[in-house]
């Protein structure tokens, strides 16, 4: 952190030459924590209304408590992370959170209602689950009322016809689906609301590990779906919660 550059601009608010809102501004652009293994980017909330999230998959326990120690006080979340390293993160974050499904651990609190509608997740098979849960629990944790809907993919297409109330009244949907990736197209023809494509890696040979659902998904017809990539439940959720945070920020001006 340029502890030179926090001094200065505290002399000029002080000195009256700059306004709190101008400070924060100047505070958005700056740096890092260096902890030689990582750099934790301490001002991304002030820059993104949200905090750094520790992705743990390819890193060891170790690299991880480092991180976590090198968190500030206040809320965040550890994704991809299984129950040895909810327990190591446990020991030194007493207040930490496993949410086993969706593999996240959060450190804090919940974010405050911030969105405006609901965020519907919406998956196409019981194996799925575990990223829609991703997206979901992301989505719940950045203040967002959210719905779940699983088991309704192509194979009974019926079954989701019969939960057509809850896609219309939907701010936005997340659909998650492996094998060929059909069901986001089938929910972007639906619906007037923003729909964001979730393949997972969950299929026999020849999905190749969610790569065929992947580019089922970029070649759908149905307007009004963007895609993230496979097995992105964290990416989702969280680009589902700016759109609905943006619709609640749009009714106050």
């Amino acid at each position: 952190m340029d502890q030179r550059k926090i001094k200065r601009l505290l002399k000029e608010i002080r000195s009256g030459r700059l306004g709190i809102d101008e400070a924060l501004m100047a505070l958005r652009s700056l740096p890092y924590e260096d902890l030689e293994l990582a750099k934790i980017d301490t001002h991304r909330d002030l820059r993104k209304g949200f905090p750094e999230v520790i992705l743990c998959k390819g890193k060891t326990i170790d690299q991880i408590i480092k991180i976590v120690k090198g968190l500030k006080e206040g809320m965040t979340m550890a994704t991809k992370a299984n129950r040895e390293v909810y327990a190591a993160i446990k020991e030194i974050k007493k207040d930490a959170v496993y949410y086993e499904k969706a593999q996240i651990v959060l450190m804090g609190q919940k974010r405050q209602r911030r969105g405006k509608g609901t965020i519907l997740v919406v998956s196409a098979g019981t194996a799925d689950i575990p990223i829609a849960e991703e997206a979901a629990t992301t989505a719940e944790i950045m203040g967002n009322r959210v719905e779940r809907l699983y088991d309704v993919g192509v194979a009974g297409i019926h079954r989701l016809f019969d939960h057509k109330e809850s896609l219309f009244k939907a701010e936005v949907l997340v659909v998650v689906a492996g094998m060929e990736g059909a069901l986001p197209s089938v929910v972007g023809g639906l619906v007037d609301r923003p729909v964001i494509a979730v393949p997972t890696s969950i299929g026999y040979g020849a999905s190749f590990e969610g790569l065929a659902a992947l580019l089922g998904m970029l070649n759908t017809c149905a307007p009004g779906i963007v895609v993230v990539n496979i097995d992105n439940g964290f990416g989702a959720g969280y680009f589902a919660s700016i759109i609905n945070r943006a619709k609640k920020q749009k009714l106050k001006t």
